[in-house]
């Protein structure tokens, strides 16, 4: 399901749990990814949707992949990642929980 963009942390939690979405794929240029996805993690939380995996891509710094795993992201891709490589770890998701 494609949101759209510019859609805010609330809008990203209703949408996926009306839908009844398994995972969460947000693509971040704008540099506020330490900002946005905890705060979709915790909404997700606190919506008892915490199952919902997130995962994001985009231009993020690898210093702040530990903090944003931390919030609760299963994984960050980067400009080098192949397509291929994310869908296998996205299939892995599948069979792991």
């Amino acid at each position: 399901i494609y949101t759209g963009l510019r859609k805010t942390p609330q809008d990203i939690t209703r949408i996926a749990i009306e839908e009844d979405v398994d995972i969460i794929g947000i693509s971040l240029l704008s540099g506020a990814h330490e900002t946005l996805l905890p705060e979709l993690c915790q909404l997700l939380k606190e919506n008892d949707a915490g199952d919902i995996a997130v995962v994001a891509g985009g231009i993020i710094p690898k210093d702040d992949i530990p903090v944003l795993k931390q919030a609760g992201v299963k994984a960050v891709f980067g400009p080098g990642d192949t397509t291929k490589k994310i869908i296998k770890y996205i299939k892995s998701i599948g069979t792991n929980e």
